[in-house]
């Protein structure tokens, strides 16, 4: 272990969270110029507007990467020359918990470079925007609107959560929690995770694994897809499994835009084989004027959104300041990324 420890954060950070990754250890430097990184548009904002640097502050960003053992998110000035510019580097925290496109999309190697995720830190908001997402259906809130809208005043039967069957695919940190949430609500909950797997879900009605998840479609009510995007998910949710849920069935999407073909997702909108759906995530981001999916009154439309909340930085930083002291301890660090497996 180095005697001396200089961490680059490359991404907006408020002074009290940088206080904290100060105070870890006083062989910890920390270099932050707000003037060289992303300004946020809004609360725990980690992508921002980037700035236009001009060549003196394209110098002090590169003299920053140069010294940096530890970078706290991605460079966002020149991500695919990150090696390149960081030859000191060997540990990046991210700020998110799915990397896996990051890496693919900033074309840089990470062999050899250790990377630790966000995980666990969006797991209660995105869980909270699963709940929500599946009783706005439920509860006929898009009927209210339109009521609403009419000035009509008429009863209606609405449907109980308590007592319906949802499959919850995926089952990291976001995944449990989620079944979690909803069996705390009195529902039914099919927990799917990957085949060869073996999983501790106690509030889970029972487990399925991916290769099984088609066979127990026609018994749910709703799905909530909340799995990383891998090679073996790209469009695990297409034809075949929209034509085994039973009509009228809600989709919530909190996992990544690929994981569904978005086509045959729009044709069971449109049909109402698939009564409603929140989405929180595209193929394409963000979300063309001209897609459909904004016209359609059964969709809910999250701009990537579900689980930025208040707290992340200060959540972020806690598992970074836990991971730094467990760097300067020789002690295994947790969320650590596998490359191989893509989450």
């Amino acid at each position: 272990m180095p005697e001396n420890l200089t961490v680059v954060i490359a991404s907006p950070l408020e002074e009290q969270h940088l206080a904290r990754i100060r105070s870890v250890d006083p062989r910890i430097e920390v270099l932050y110029d707000p003037e060289l990184v992303p300004t946020p548009r809004y609360v725990a904002d980690h992508k921002g507007r980037h700035p236009e640097l001009d060549g003196e502050q394209q110098d002090r960003w590169r003299r920053m990467l140069a010294r940096a053992d530890v970078l706290f998110d991605f460079d966002w000035f020149e991500p695919a020359l990150l090696r390149q510019n960081a030859p000191r580097l060997s540990w990046v925290q991210a700020t998110s918990s799915g990397i896996g496109q990051v890496i693919a999309r900033n074309r840089f190697d990470p062999e050899g470079l250790l990377l630790t995720t966000a995980a666990g830190v969006h797991a209660i908001p995105l869980a909270e925007f699963a709940v929500t997402g599946i009783l706005h259906f439920v509860k006929e809130l898009p009927l209210l609107a339109r009521m609403k809208s009419e000035r009509h005043w008429e009863r209606y039967t609405a449907r109980q959560l308590a007592g319906m069957s949802v499959m919850v695919v995926g089952l990291g940190t976001v995944g449990r929690r989620t079944v979690a949430s909803l069996a705390a609500l009195g529902v039914d909950v099919t927990a799917v995770g990957r085949d060869g797997r073996e999983y501790d879900v106690p509030t889970a009605a029972r487990l399925g694994s991916i290769s099984t998840m088609t066979s127990l479609l026609p018994s749910v009510d709703a799905v909530v897809l909340c799995c990383p995007l891998t090679d073996e998910t790209r469009g695990l949710f297409g034809t075949a499994e929209f034509a085994a849920l039973p009509v009228g069935a809600i989709l919530v999407n909190i996992a990544r835009g690929g994981v569904v073909d978005e086509s045959v997702m729009l044709e069971a909108l449109a049909t109402g084989k698939l009564g409603g759906a929140a989405l929180d995530v595209f193929e394409t981001e963000p979300l063309p004027a001209q897609s459909p999916f904004w016209s359609l009154p059964n969709v809910i439309v999250s701009p990537h959104s579900a689980s930025t909340v208040s707290s992340e930085n200060h959540l972020i930083t806690k598992i970074f300041v836990d991971n730094l002291r467990r760097r300067l301890d020789g002690r295994e660090l947790v969320n650590v990324y596998d490359v191989d497996r893509g989450y």
